[in-house]
């Protein structure tokens, strides 16, 4: 059970993490998702993500934490496709709240294909 866990280790925090990621990683759109990835160095370690979900689309904080948590638990569920070694911050596009199956089906092929491409 403790594979679909979201651990402390597989969330991206601090200030130079955030800065390679942006400075080196590449990016790109699935479905309802932007994403911007890096491969680490040290591949032995899980991977980590950050969620992100735009103020200036949803001004209430409830539906943004929803979003977010939604966004959460698609990448737990399907942690697995991805592997480890890489960050990666997922931004939610839409100005609407879709559905979870909407979010996880976009989810399955967006770790798909990053892990399809980059193995």
């Amino acid at each position: 059970m403790t594979d679909e866990t979201l651990t402390k280790q597989e969330r991206l925090c601090g200030k130079k993490a955030v800065e390679a990621l942006f400075g080196q990683g590449k990016s790109g759109v699935r479905g309802c998702l932007r994403y911007r990835y890096l491969q680490r160095e040290t591949a032995d370690l899980p991977s980590r993500i950050l969620v992100s979900v735009p103020k200036r689309n949803f001004k209430r904080a409830v539906k943004r934490n929803l979003l977010k948590r939604r966004i959460r638990e698609a990448y737990r569920r399907q942690k697995a496709l991805l592997g480890p070694g890489k960050d990666i911050l997922f931004v939610y596009l839409p100005r609407e709240v879709l559905p979870y199956d909407t979010i996880y089906a976009d989810m399955t092929t967006l770790l798909s294909a990053l892990s399809a491409n980059h193995e």
